[in-house]
């Protein structure tokens, strides 16, 4: 799944004024599971990126306004996976985290196993609310990597 670049990387035109006004404009990029692996890889020991950094990023050097995002979280899970599987050669897929320095319950493992590598790498994970549990890294922005 990993290898499989879907026909990506492509460009697509949206027209939908919400979705512009959302965005912040109508040309969206859709970056193949392969480019998410290489990026998430790029990140050391330590040091975190988002998602949303990815996406940011994807467009900037590819000259988009925006990267899709539903492909971008499922392509992030697939890297995870894809790393999980292999015996050598990992990806580092537990310093990427969701908006905001939440944890991703999609990872291999779930929350408990991101928690502990990311704690094993000097992260302090906090629990926030008593129904709708969520896990974040706790000042996540001051471990950002910068992928510029």
């Amino acid at each position: 799944m990993l290898n499989d670049s879907k026909d990506m990387p492509k460009f697509q035109t949206i027209t939908d004024p919400k979705s512009i006004e959302k965005y912040g404009g109508s040309r969206m990029y859709f970056a193949p599971p392969i480019a998410y692996d290489k990026v998430m890889r790029l990140v050391p020991f330590g040091k975190l990126i988002t998602v949303g950094q990815i996406r940011e990023y994807f467009a900037d050097i590819n000259g988009a306004d925006f990267t899709e995002p539903i492909t971008a979280g499922i392509f992030v899970s697939i890297a995870a996976w894809a790393s999980y599987q292999r015996s050598e050669d990992k990806t580092p897929y537990w310093r990427t985290l969701k908006a905001n320095g939440e944890l991703n319950a999609k990872y291999p493992g779930g929350i408990e196993a991101q928690k502990e590598k990311l704690e094993s790498e000097g992260h302090t994970v906090l629990q926030k609310g008593r129904k709708n549990i969520k896990y974040y890294v706790k000042d996540y922005e001051k471990a950002l990597f910068c992928l510029k």
